[in-house]
């Protein structure tokens, strides 16, 4: 991508400012690569930033374009942006993003924020065309009072946003509200008047006098929610005329409570509203008590287009099928293809660097270990190619399909082969050091600790090996096992086609526990806090309690699920042979979105900074924003 320094243009024609182009460099650091959306006084950009060049780090960037002519008018601009920079980075709340940076540029000054993927309610409103649900509105607008509680009781002294609306609230990926657009929200100190102020129709009376307190931030609230349950514009009608559209009048299937609550928030008289933030809420909380809304939303997964609400940030298309799973390192995404293909890939755009032919199917995820990457192929060979140009450094060749993914430790790779070995290779020279005959093909991949390596094999061994390749200890299943073991704390965690799953002694190969699935699974499972997650044949996610192995939650996806979850934040995410990626509450398994594809998912996704990457039977690997 070509790359340019920030210059300030014009439109000969318009007379108008240009927006940053794709490419553009911000102070050295901030890379522009798309506009997210347009205001008054500059755009919104979504970038990259450079400083992490080994990671995707983005962030939005949002511009002020100051053209004044007057120098005292263009000095009072650069302050009222300067001002939500101070207020913006002495906040701390979920619902807020995040300041990073600051600074000004001849006639441009620019804040730079966390990135919110998702979109402003006002798109929101745009993109659908029936009522947003009462059950949707109220959960919105609960936590729009706990930001705004959070504002007002702000020390050392009170925030008022004062220009709650549609197109300042965004709803992220997993359907919770942020609040942006500070740039008119003020410090509140009792008795003080200031500008009149703010955006027509969802503004109340007082505002337009100069006077702001926490109940003017009430007033925009009901406003808002209002508009979300009628689909009518206040912008667009007289003035402090809502309570001449009543609610149920255009919407039916609002309850008496919630226009209750709304109407209260939308006096005339400030003294006639909630006193307070936290009084508003607790009248929704109330109301939704009483019409059953608070037990669902409570429970429910309940953003009403979760499969459409994610979108790629990029894809890239191999020949034929990707089984695998992808690894990155150094802002390069690599992946395999039954194309017969390794590909490297610019994790931040998608654009190809290069790609490694072999002779047979990759179906293993390669391993990146001091600027070699190692993986195996169907072609019975295990390859070390340079992660920089692609180009071959030596290969192993053994007597069957490589289908594990292999793994690094002392100065060797570790890796099984359908031939009944594992094997150990010097990463130098690309020689055998030792083998290990086993009963069956090895299909999982070993799990290496500092003192021992972990393997299954399709015949059912579960084997525990030294790093001279001698079997310390062997357990026996019923059916194969293709799970790659993951050990933690001493002990070895595997599912079998058996139907099982195992939890056992890492030293000695004693069995802990057993749970009981539906069917088998060759999904290798991942554990935090106190969970292990495992998927199934059955079409089941698990959550099990790592000590006592009795289930927490299951979550029920459409086919088998031969892929193995992976815990981001507060989230799970698992692949399925229906097609679709699945982002679950750890805790709960409550769904949060799914991206369909088109075709079963069998790989493993890897995520870093936000990002999540995985590829599919489609032929497409996905970048998706979590």
């Amino acid at each position: 991508m070509d790359t340019q320094n920030i210059t300030q243009s014009f439109n000969a024609d318009s007379g108008k400012t240009s927006q940053l182009n794709s490419g553009t460099i911000l102070v050295d650091r901030y890379m522009i690569q798309e506009v997210i959306g347009v205001g008054g006084m500059g755009a919104v950009y979504r970038a990259r930033d450079l400083h992490f060049p080994n990671v995707v780090k983005l962030v939005a960037v949002k511009e002020m374009i100051n053209q004044a002519r007057d120098s005292l008018v263009r000095q009072t601009i650069v302050q009222n942006f300067e001002r939500e920079a101070h207020i913006l980075v002495s906040l701390s709340h979920p619902s807020i993003p995040k300041i990073f940076d600051f600074f000004t540029h001849d006639t441009r000054s620019y804040l730079v924020l966390e990135f919110v993927n998702g979109k402003d309610l006002e798109a929101y409103l745009r993109d659908t065309q029936d009522f947003i649900s009462e059950d949707q509105a109220v959960s919105w607008a609960i936590e729009l009072c706990d930001v705004l509680m959070y504002l007002h009781n702000h020390k050392p002294e009170a925030i008022i946003f004062r220009d709650m609306k549609p197109s300042n609230i965004m709803v992220n990926q997993d359907n919770h509200i942020i609040l942006v657009d500070f740039g008119i929200a003020k410090l509140f100190k009792e008795g003080q008047k200031g500008t009149m102020i703010g955006t027509e129709g969802y503004s109340p009376p007082e505002q337009y006098r100069g006077e702001a307190t926490q109940r003017a931030d009430i007033y925009s609230l009901g406003a808002t929610i209002h508009h979300l349950l009628t689909r009518r514009d206040p912008r667009l009608e007289a003035p402090f005329t809502f309570l001449e559209r009543p609610i149920r009048k255009i919407n039916p299937a609002v309850s008496v409570e919630l226009e209750t609550v709304v109407n209260t928030a939308l006096q005339y008289n400030p003294t006639d509203r909630y006193p307070n933030a936290e009084s508003m809420k607790d009248a929704l909380i109330m109301a939704a008590k009483r019409t059953g809304v608070l037990s669902r939303i409570s429970v429910a997964a309940i953003a009403p287009s979760a499969e459409t609400t994610v979108k790629p940030l990029w894809t890239f298309n191999c020949e034929d099928e990707i089984r695998g799973s992808p690894a990155l390192d150094n802002n390069v995404i690599y992946i395999g293809s039954y194309d017969n293909n390794l590909y490297a890939i610019n994790a931040t755009n998608g654009e190809f660097v290069w790609k490694y032919p072999t002779d047979g199917g990759v179906v293993n995820r390669p391993v990146i270990f001091e600027g070699s990457v190692y993986f195996g192929s169907e072609d019975n060979r295990l390859y070390c190619v340079s992660s920089r140009s692609g180009k071959l450094n030596w290969t192993y060749q053994t007597e069957g399909p490589i289908r594990c993914s292999p793994r690094i430790a002392e100065g060797h790779v570790f890796f099984g082969s359908d031939d009944n070995h594992l094997y150990a290779v010097n990463l130098i020279s690309g020689r055998m050091t030792w083998k290990t005959e086993t009963s069956g093909p090895v299909r999982s991949s070993p799990f290496v600790t500092s003192d021992y390596i972990y393997f299954g094999t399709e015949y059912g061994e579960v084997l525990c090996v030294d790093f001279r390749g001698q079997v310390k200890w062997r357990f026996m299943t019923k059916r194969g096992v293709t799970s790659s073991p993951l050990v933690e704390q001493g002990v070895i965690f595997f599912a079998s086609l058996d139907g099982t799953f195992y939890a056992m002694d890492a030293k000695s190969g004693w069995s802990l526990w057993r749970f009981r699935m539906g069917k088998g699974s060759i999904s290798s499972p991942s554990k935090f806090t106190n969970y292990v997650y495992v998927g199934s044949a059955d079409g089941n996610i698990y959550c099990l309690d790592a000590n006592t192995a009795k289930e927490v939650w299951h979550y029920k996806t459409d086919h088998q699920v031969s892929g193995s979850p992976v815990v981001y934040k507060d989230s799970v995410f698992c692949g399925s042979a229906d097609g679709n990626l699945y982002c679950l509450d750890f805790r709960t398994g409550r769904l949060k979105w799914k991206f369909a594809t088109g075709g079963p998912i069998t790989g493993t996704p890897v995520i870093n900074n936000d990002i999540i990457y995985i590829g599919s039977h489609d032929r497409i690997l996905y970048a998706l924003l979590t």
